[in-house]
């Protein structure tokens, strides 16, 4: 058997159980591939199951409000990548008729449809001769010819997709590229890969020199910057407490926050949040004693927010670094989608109330 054939009878045997691999159209193809996108798969599963019961076909999508969208992606994370999905969806009901189109050169003038997404839907959806190489992908190919440099970056890239590319059949792309993805995802792991249970194990050059470890190479890394932000509990005698939605543009776009700023040297946090909404908000503020801090870390950096209750000294708020603000209720804010950071900030706020009542 060929290294294809080794490969796809393994495939046949030990594919996940999965449930976009069920009541396979383009559509759920795409939402399955954009979730996946530097997302755990038992992460995504619950996700998508209730994505795809909401909105099951691309019209559905299409015809939703972003806030929607936003609210049932909300913990999933990048959500860059809901609003480009929500776009797509809108742009090709509005101009295609609903219907994907079916290459890679198509697909790629779409919001969200970058190199990967584009080839894996190409080539699963529509049996488009194009590989998909994800970080799961990178690592087998890394592996199996001992290529040497980063292969996130060129020329060890281009090796990659080379030799993944000669080996992909003609009649089953797709499966293919699928089936190089579940070795990397279930196998070929990052830390002690199952050597013993892989189908191209004889023929990996890491593996035989035993060097796994050594592959893939990686560049050093670079140091993840931390910021410290404030953020502001602000409330009304009835209760309500002010937020604001994010510009579509905007890092965390389209989701609601409770106002925040970033702390610049030399200023203490309190004085940064009186700056922050004097600025955005147009209003002034008494900050008062501070309610929780929370850590997270996103992709680029990593943040330390402190959210402290605010009091209204003077003025009324009005967007001008944002595109919406509201009064609510808490009880209201489960209604808005959020960031994680900020949900847990609402989650306090409706348990103990911005008086710590």
């Amino acid at each position: 058997m060929s290294r294809s054939a080794d490969l796809l009878a393994w495939f046949a045997h030990n594919a996940r159980d999965l449930p976009w691999r069920h009541n396979r159209t383009p559509y759920r193809v795409w939402v399955a591939e954009v979730m996946l996108q530097q997302t755990r798969v038992e992460t995504v599963i619950h996700y998508y199951e209730r994505f795809t019961s909401r909105f099951p076909t691309l019209p559905s999508l299409a015809d939703a409000s972003l806030e929607e969208v936003l609210q049932l992606w909300e913990g999933l994370g990048y959500y860059a990548r809901a609003r480009n999905l929500h776009a797509a969806a809108r742009l090709v009901a509005a101009e295609q008729g609903g219907q994907l189109p079916t290459t890679c050169e198509e697909l790629r003038a779409l919001p969200g449809f970058g190199p990967y997404i584009a080839a894996a839907v190409a080539s699963i959806a529509f049996g488009q001769p194009a590989v998909a190489i994800d970080g799961n992908a990178r690592r087998v190919a890394s592996r199996v010819w001992a290529i040497e440099g980063d292969p996130r970056c060129p020329p060890a890239r281009q090796k990659v997709a080379q030799l993944l590319r000669s080996l992909l059949p003609a009649d089953r792309p797709g499966v293919f590229n699928e089936a190089v993805m579940e070795l990397g995802a279930t196998v070929c792991l990052p830390r002690r890969p199952r050597c013993q249970r892989c189908p191209w194990a004889a023929g990996c050059q890491a593996h035989q020199a035993g060097r796994e470890d050594e592959f893939p190479h990686r560049s050093p890394r670079r140091t993840v910057p931390h910021h410290d932000v404030a953020a502001a509990v602000l409330q009304q005698d009835s209760g309500q407490v002010l937020v604001t939605r994010r510009a579509l543009d905007d890092f965390l776009g389209g989701l609601w926050s409770f106002p925040c700023g970033k702390q610049e040297g030399g200023e203490s946090l309190e004085d940064c949040l009186a700056r922050t909404l004097a600025a955005s908000l147009g209003i002034e503020v008494d900050v008062q004693e501070q309610l929780l801090t929370l850590k997270h870390a996103y992709t680029h950096f990593r943040i330390t927010l402190h959210a402290f209750r605010c009091r209204l000294r003077a003025g009324s708020p009005r967007c001008h670094e944002c595109v919406d603000v509201r009064w609510v209720a808490p009880p209201g804010l489960d209604e808005l989608a959020m960031s994680a950071v900020d949900r847990r900030i609402a989650q306090f706020v409706q348990h103990k109330g911005p008086q710590g009542k």
